[in-house]
């Protein structure tokens, strides 16, 4: 009879560690797709900020060719 409760313990047990195994495994899936969602966003920003950067510079060769031009106009 107490082989029996004994088993009993174990396997409540047994079913308490595989439900929280499954709980944790869940968890897990929803953070890896957070992950995979944050990486792809921040691709995306880093790509706008590379564009942006390229397009500023263009800008500062344009104000340098403007002050060149006024330059030689005045000078």
């Amino acid at each position: 009879m107490q082989e029996q409760t004994t088993l009993e313990k174990l396997n409540e047990k047994v079913s308490q560690v595989l439900q929280q195994f499954h709980t944790i495994q869940g968890e897990n899936e929803v953070m890896r797709n957070e992950i995979v969602a944050l990486k792809a966003e921040c691709e995306l920003k880093n790509a706008e900020i590379s564009k942006l950067t390229d397009e500023n510079a263009m800008k500062d060769l344009e104000i340098e060719e403007i002050v060149n031009k006024i330059e030689s106009i005045l000078g």
